[in-house]
């Protein structure tokens, strides 16, 4: 009747003979549709976890973050697009100027988008010069126009130009930005050394096909319809689906609605058995999400008494996920980083983390001074404070019902 289910804490890996250095192992892995990772790691959809600073700072290290939706919709499509801004090879829709504008228009497109410059532009859209903060640094007239102010006759790219020829004309004419055109003298995009450095020093950062950032960010089968079109707009990589039963018709019909309206490719959860995970897949799923309590601030397997120990329910649902080629993320009770180790074993192909990252600086939880130390706040979406902000609809909890709380609040060290 009854069959052993095993958690991380129940198993250990048997060593075996290998020819292989750690530093020699290729982690690099599918995350979901054709979003490769360089490491197998992503950040939880949690208000203390993962907001654009935390999703930057993975991202830059291989893996990706998933903002969570404790946030207005507007606030997190904002994010999202800061997350994707941050870093890139050309960018292809660069803040641009008219050459009759003021420099009083150039500050506030400046300090709104948070750039340092900017190309400047005829009516045609042909590239006629460039305006940076050097420019205004020596102009103390904001009413003049930018004609007035603006660097004649850059240096350009013409045409698909590659990092090094980009590099050497750095090099050559020490300028910051670095202005594509096509063969009319078009803008057609817009080279840093910012970015160009950013890609130097990251060189493993998990980055989609126009060299920028990967990101997610979680809806809910209540109001995908209202977040997924400013994250397409906002060039989201993926969304999860963040319910704690994921195994509903709910969650299946949000699957199809997105990949129908939005194209953009889902990761549904959470379940913990195969047959939920076929269901999902059945659905559309791009990769399944495993986990129903785990977590260290998680109480859902106490309050409601349902639950799998998380390595059989990941070896269990991968191996139902491999029938179809898709990716499995187990989500939660990583404590160690052999508790990685060990659910990758089991047939992962990433790992969802949030206790390990909410006591970094770039999570958004509070900073807590106890007994002379510092600590970080850090709670489950399923705690009366998430739920207050937002997260209710996760556990099916109404806006004017009493909430039973599946999740506590703490602290984690800073």
């Amino acid at each position: 009747m009854f069959k052993e289910a095993y958690s991380y804490d129940d198993v250990l890996l048997v060593p075996a003979y290998s020819e292989v250095l750690p530093k020699e192992c290729d982690v690099r892995t599918t995350l979901c549709a054709d979003i490769k990772l360089n490491v197998p790691i992503i950040s939880a959809a949690m208000d203390t976890v993962t907001e654009e600073r935390l999703a930057i700072a993975i991202a830059l290290e291989g893996g990706a973050g998933v903002i969570h939706r404790n946030l207005k919709p507007e606030v997190q499509a904002q994010q999202v697009a800061n997350v994707k801004r941050y870093l890139n090879w050309v960018i292809d829709a660069p803040v641009t100027v008219t050459s009759d504008a003021t420099i009083r228009d150039v500050k506030t497109l400046m300090d709104k988008f948070r750039v340092s410059g900017m190309p400047v532009l005829d009516a045609d859209g042909r590239l006629v010069g460039i305006i940076t903060g050097r420019d205004l640094r020596f102009c103390r007239d904001d009413s003049l126009s930018v004609k007035d102010v603006m660097t004649r006759n850059p240096v350009v790219e013409e045409g698909n130009p590659s990092p090094a020829s980009a590099r050497e004309k750095f090099d050559k004419h020490r300028i910051e930005k670095l202005p594509v055109v096509d063969a009319q003298g078009r803008l057609t995009g817009l080279i840093t050394v910012k970015d160009m450095e950013k890609h130097e020093r990251f060189p493993r950062a998990a980055l989609d096909k126009s060299g920028r950032l990967i990101v997610g960010a979680a809806v809910s089968p209540q109001d995908y319809d209202v977040r997924c079109p400013l994250l397409k707009q906002a060039r989201v990589d993926f969304v999860v689906l963040d319910t704690a039963h994921g195994d509903t018709k709910s969650v299946q019909d949000a699957v199809r609605g997105i990949k129908a309206k939005y194209g953009i490719p889902v990761i549904g959860g959470n379940v913990a058995t195969k047959e939920g995970t076929r269901r999902l897949i059945e659905a559309g799923a791009d990769a399944v999400k495993v986990g129903i309590g785990p977590g260290s601030i998680c109480t859902t397997r106490i309050v409601a008494g349902v639950g799998v120990p998380q390595f059989t329910a990941v070896y269990e649902c991968a191996e139902e996920a491999a029938k179809s080629g898709i990716p499995v993320i187990a989500d939660g009770g990583i404590k160690f980083s052999g508790d990685i180790t060990k659910a990758i074993a089991a047939g992962a192909s990433v790992v969802m983390i949030g206790n390990l990252f909410a006591g970094l600086k770039e999570a958004p939880g509070r900073e807590i001074i106890f007994d002379g130390r510092i600590y970080k706040e850090y709670r489950g979406m399923g705690s009366l404070g998430a739920i207050a902000d937002g997260s209710g609809d996760r556990y099916q909890i109404g806006k004017d019902e009493s909430p039973v709380p599946e999740g506590i609040e703490g602290r984690v060290p800073y």
